[in-house]
Formats: C-alpha cells, sequence, structure tokens
C-alpha cells in the first residue's frame, strides 16, 4: 500500500451495499473490483478501455471500469455481474443463457452489462451512428451501440438476439 499522500478513502454504493475502503489513488475501479473487493466477474482485457471485458455500471450507465480510477467513484453506485440478479437472474443474464450468446464467457459480464446500459440509453432516446429520427431497436442498431465489446470467439448474432428478447423485439 501506497504513503498516505497517495491513498484516499473512498465510499460508494456496490450492488446496493455501502462500502467504505482505503485505496491508493492510481487504483482503477477495475483492480479495486477484482483485487481488493473479489469481484472477478469483471474481466481484465486489454486494460486500455478497446475491448469492453471490464465494462460496468457507473450510476446506471456503462463505463470501462480499467480506465475509471477508484477514487472518482467516491458517493457513486457501482454495479457489476454479480450485483444483477436477485433471486433468478436479470433478465438479460436469462436471454444471454438461452440464446447461447457465449462461448468462451470472458466477455459476457462486460456484454451483459452493457447491453443494459444500452437499453437504457434508448429508453432514453439517445442518437446513434446508425439512428435517424426516432430510434428503432434493430439489430444494425444494436451492433453499433454495442460496438465497444468485443467477443472473440463471435457469438454475435447470439448477443444480438438476447438483447433483441430483453428489449422486447423477439
Amino acid at each position: 500500500m501506497a504513503g498516505p499522500e497517495l491513498a484516499s478513502t473512498v465510499r460508494l454504493m456496490l450492488n446496493g451495499a455501502p462500502v467504505e475502503l482505503v485505496v491508493d489513488n492510481r487504483t482503477t475501479l477495475l483492480d479495486l473490483l477484482r483485487d481488493r473487493l473479489d469481484l472477478t466477474g469483471t474481466k481484465k482485457g486489454c486494460d486500455h478501455g478497446q475491448c469492453g471485458a471490464c465494462t460496468v455500471l457507473l450510476d446506471g450507465r456503462r463505463v470501462n471500469s480499467c480506465l475509471q480510477l477508484a477514487v472518482a467513484v467516491a458517493g457513486r453506485e457501482v454495479t457489476t455481474v454479480e450485483g444483477l440478479a436477485d433471486d433468478e437472474p436479470h433478465p438479460m443474464q436469462a436471454a444471454f443463457v438461452a440464446h447461447d450468446a457465449f462461448q468462451c464467457g470472458y466477455c459476457t459480464p462486460g456484454q451483459i452489462c452493457s447491453a443494459i446500459g444500452m437499453l437504457d440509453e434508448l429508453a432514453a432516446s439517445w442518437p446513434s451512428a446508425v439512428s435517424t429520427g426516432p430510434v428503432r431497436l434493430d439489430d444494425a442498431e444494436i451492433r453499433e451501440r454495442m460496438a465497444g465489446n468485443i467477443c472473440r470467439c463471435g457469438a454475435y448474432p447470439h448477443i444480438v438476439a438476447a438483447i433483441r428478447e430483453v428489449a422486447g423485439g423477439d
């Protein structure tokens, strides 16, 4: 652990529960989740914000946790894949299983968090590069909005089908 000049106390809501801990100011949210809090569902892929494997929800919006400093989430709500399910899987998790929307599974937690955030963005009528006028959630729109999440196994058609089901289009 770094000296006191390099550490801060961070208080946040994590998967619905309050968390308080001292962190090195240089620690990313991804490393905090995986290394300090043992929430290993969030994956470290590229560690440069290019693959989406580390996607979590921050105040309901999707972010790459590898690019987010832990001290910057103080006072905010972080939801990881572990925090999505209650007694039953989240509808997006169930749809991913039903549509076989994973191969090796490495990208799946980030894909699921990103898909949930994407549907919230859609509900807020955020435009995309594909949208012109009212947003119509077709396969091209889903692919465009999920472009920040890479699946090296190529399960994209299944991922799109799972998202379409949850959005009510299947």
